[in-house]
């Protein structure tokens, strides 16, 4: 079909951010004696909102998760968010997107302080609309909130909805937008676990950049 809007995941989605999420996990796991070696077993820390994450995957209360996200941002701010990657193809196909005449947005559950800073360093931010994440107080973290928000500034008519989708990794993606009425295109080459997105049933699923293309622009 022909989308007039497209929302964006950011992490998982228009980057590879593995190295710099999992790396200040893990520093602020050691700030709680907790000494994990393997970055691969930080991986479910992507997408998901983190003080969410440190509670389900480390059994922390409500303060310590507060408190381990506070550390990890102290290393993500000034190192871990530079430590990413565009997926190949991707600065591509935003432009192209962009030339097509499509609006569109990032909608992510990170800090859009940060979220904006990654953008402007990998030299993409002009391909944006609209960017929208959480705030670091920590309001508007769910990936439903952040999309509602997103499209109260992208589209100009309710009927948009019909003509707009979701872009993402994750489950909380394709829900997200399933829940707000939005087509949801669920990209596999990211960090979702197996049958994570057949599971939260996504409308389209791809297995690389060059199928999201080919989905998007039909080429």
């Amino acid at each position: 079909m022909r989308y007039s809007h497209l929302l964006f995941d950011l992490d998982g989605t228009i980057t590879d951010p593995k190295i710099g999420i999992t790396t200040c996990v893990q520093y602020a796991l050691d700030s709680f004696g907790i000494h994990e070696t393997d970055l691969d077993r930080l991986e479910p820390f992507i997408g998901p909102p983190l003080k969410n994450s440190f509670m389900d995957f480390y059994g922390f209360g409500e303060e310590q998760a507060q408190r381990a996200v506070e550390k990890y941002r102290e290393r993500f701010s000034a190192v871990g968010l530079y430590e990413n990657e565009l997926y190949p193809g991707m600065d591509l196909l935003l432009r192209d997107l962009k030339e097509a005449g499509i609006l569109l947005a990032i909608a992510s559950s990170k800090p859009t302080v940060f979220v904006e800073k990654i953008l402007d360093h990998f030299g993409i931010r002009t391909y944006f609309q609209v960017v929208v994440g959480s705030e670091l107080s920590g309001a508007r973290v769910e990936k439903e909130e952040v999309v509602k928000e997103a499209l109260a500034q992208l589209l100009e008519r309710p009927e948009d909805r019909k003509t707009t989708a979701m872009i993402g990794d994750r489950k909380f993606d394709i829900l997200g937008g399933k829940r707000l009425g939005l087509h949801q295109i669920g990209v596999a080459y990211g960090y979702a676990q197996p049958g994570e997105l057949e599971e939260a049933g996504a409308e389209i699923i791809v297995a690389t950049v060059a199928q999201l293309r080919q989905v998007l622009l039909g080429e």
